[in-house]
């Protein structure tokens, strides 16, 4: 993007915030957000905690469908505060009795959408976490919720909130690593044949049929729920879904830019043998103007030959530069008479992640009524390029993104998949 057009937009999207109603906050010192968090489980806690940790927040309400996980959150916050939060099955109900102000979406993927624009058509404000939906035209409407309601939503993208991911991007774009032509990204974990797990009765205490809700209603499996849910395609997008969007946000982010312009996929299950049916390798590449990308993951085949298993190289005329996750960013020069330099990562403990940094981002934007770091328009375009990428290996060819009006040039099949039908009664989403 060039500069010009990133100080418009960044100019517009200031002043459509400027209509916002004042904030309890701004006008009484130690006011507390009425706080819902929808989807109760691993990593919504992991966002919950934060927000108690801040103090800014007063815990009215949880949802889950999974009885157990609703029982273990519920005993977990009154051990972290004096709140006494209501507990609730289905999100609609907690929005309707609680009218929260800030709602924390952590369910699969596939319902982000629909929790998100109901929270902010009913008043909240909106953290959700990444990827924000299964196919694409749900972000936009998600952008186009959030902009119709005038609400701040932030992004999970905890990673531009990342002390080493930030001073590696202002590294990247300061010009040291010389002119960029390529870039890879790359998630490796190993692995083997999997397991398979015979379908079964749904546990006592889960909702099973709102669990999968838009999404096809198909039988409970074990491998499913919970926390298993990303390698199954129904509700989510596999390994590019999930860690792929991390590593796509930052190559938008340190290079500043919006979208590829051309996208070829291809995915297999080579080893897997498991009841999963999301890829266990995928590989991508992704074209802009003056740079290619590519994306790789495999579920197998982890060693100690590779210097790292997740992160992504910037390979530029002054040399190469690797930004990490645990291992934080080095930058190996062309020049071997030059010094490597390197940065250790700070992180949050448990799961080694910045949602403490990102969720203090989404309180100052509350106050000051300007996009947050990792504001929704964001965390479409992030979510976009790895569901470029699943929707290329489908389709089993190139395509060619028009990143403006959002679609897939001259390729009707695959504008398709833009979309998907949603199982009744629940609707696609349209803002």
């Amino acid at each position: 993007m060039k500069r010009r057009e990133f100080i418009k937009l960044s100019t517009s999207a200031s002043l459509a915030y400027s209509s916002l109603p004042l904030l309890p906050a701004l006008s009484h010192k130690n006011y507390r957000y009425k706080t819902a968090l929808i989807g109760s489980g691993w990593w919504g806690m992991n966002i919950l905690r934060e927000a108690i940790r801040a103090g800014e927040s007063q815990v009215v309400a949880l949802c889950d469908v999974d009885e157990m996980q609703l029982t273990n959150a519920q005993k977990e916050v009154t051990t972290l505060c004096s709140d006494s939060p209501k507990l609730y099955r289905d999100f609609r109900d907690l929005l309707h009795k609680e009218k929260p102000e800030i709602v924390i979406v952590a369910t699969p993927d596939h319902w982000h959408p629909l929790i998100a624009i109901a929270a902010m058509s009913s008043g909240a404000h909106v953290y959700v976490e990444k990827p924000i939906g299964h196919t694409i035209m749900e972000g936009r409407a998600m952008v186009n919720a959030a902009r119709k309601y005038d609400k701040i939503v932030q992004v999970g993208t905890h990673r531009r909130a990342s002390p080493h991911n930030i001073s590696g991007m202002n590294f990247i774009r300061s010009g040291k690593v010389g002119q960029i032509g390529m870039i890879r990204a790359f998630v490796h974990y190993g692995g083997g044949a999997g397991t398979k797990m015979p379908d079964s009765e749904v546990p006592k205490g889960l909702d099973w049929d709102m669990y999968c809700g838009p999404a096809s209603l198909i039988p409970y499996n074990g491998l499913i729920h919970p926390k298993g849910f990303r390698q199954f395609l129904n509700f989510s997008n596999g390994q590019l879904g999930d860690w792929g969007i991390h590593w796509m946000d930052q190559i938008l982010w340190c290079m500043d830019e919006k979208y590829p312009r051309k996208i070829y996929s291809t995915m297999a299950r080579h080893i897997r043998k498991d009841t999963t049916d999301a890829p266990d390798m995928q590989l991508v590449n992704y074209e802009f103007e003056n740079f290619h990308v590519s994306w790789e993951h495999r579920l197998f085949g982890a060693n100690e030959a590779e210097h790292t298993n997740v992160g992504c190289y910037f390979y530029g005329t002054e040399g190469t530069f690797h930004m990490g996750w645990q291992d934080g960013w080095t930058f190996y020069p062309a020049n071997k008479n030059k010094p490597i330099l390197h940065e250790n990562p700070t992180l949050n403990k448990p799961d080694d992640q910045n949602i403490r940094e990102l969720w203090h981002d989404f309180l100052s934007s509350l106050k000051s009524h300007q996009l947050p770091m990792c504001d929704i328009e964001i965390g479409h375009r992030s979510t976009n390029m790895s569901l470029l990428g699943m929707l290329s290996a489908k389709v089993g060819r190139s395509i060619v993104w028009d990143g403006e009006k959002e679609l897939v040039l001259n390729d009707p099949e695959a504008n398709k998949l833009l979309r998907r039908e949603y199982r009744k009664p629940w609707e696609y989403p349209s803002v």
